[in-house]
Order: C-alpha cells, then structure tokens, then sequence
C-alpha cells in the first residue's frame, strides 16, 4: 500500500505547479525607451495553470508596465518574453514581480537600472 501511494505521488507531482520564477532579466537602454527581457520558468500545465503574465514595478510598489501571457508554454520552459516602456525619471532599481493564473503574484526580482 505504501508503495502504491508513493508512486502515486511521483506521478502526480509534475502536474502540480508553483508559482513562476524569474530566472533572468536583462535590460536595454534606446533613448527614452528601456527595454526588459524578462527569462521566466513555471511548470505550465495548460489552460488551467500557467504563468499568466509579469509586471515591471518601482520599489514602492507602482507599476510601471505589465507584459500580458496570452497562452500557456508547457513545451518552451524556461521562456523569454520582452516589455519596452518609458521609465519616469530616478528610478534606479525594480521589481519584475512573475504571476500565474492559480497562484497569483510570484517572488519579485529586483534588478538595478543601468
């Protein structure tokens, strides 16, 4: 019996996911436009738990710029997706803040602007 369970719990267990993580950030200067590449990872299930999008925010909390996730990438992990905005004036440091559509808000990234 405990064998049986065991093995049910090594089967079921990838099709939990947690929240995403941000695995990478770079960013680009282009005039008054910075441009973030945002490297995410989330065991994406399908349509009824991915990572749903990710947002740019000062350290107060306002946010800057969200990047919409239309659809799920269960095959492409982890992926690349990138947001261009206009950064006010000071900001010298954000939060990428990952989230998906079970969880919510993941753990932010925080990342000093260049």
């Amino acid at each position: 019996m405990r064998l049986l369970m065991f093995a049910f719990c090594m089967i079921s267990t990838p099709l939990i996911a947690g929240p995403p993580v941000i695995e990478d950030v770079q960013i680009k200067h282009s005039g008054t436009q910075t441009r973030f590449d945002v490297t995410l990872r989330h065991a994406d299930t399908g349509w009824d738990h991915y990572a749903d999008g990710w947002g740019v925010y000062d350290m107060q909390g306002t946010e800057l710029g969200y990047r919409i996730l239309h659809h799920p990438h269960v095959t492409e992990q982890p992926f690349t997706r990138s947001l261009t905005l206009a950064l006010p004036d000071g900001v010298q440091k954000v939060q990428i803040i990952p989230r998906d559509s079970v969880h919510g808000n993941g753990e932010p990234f925080i990342i000093s602007v260049p």
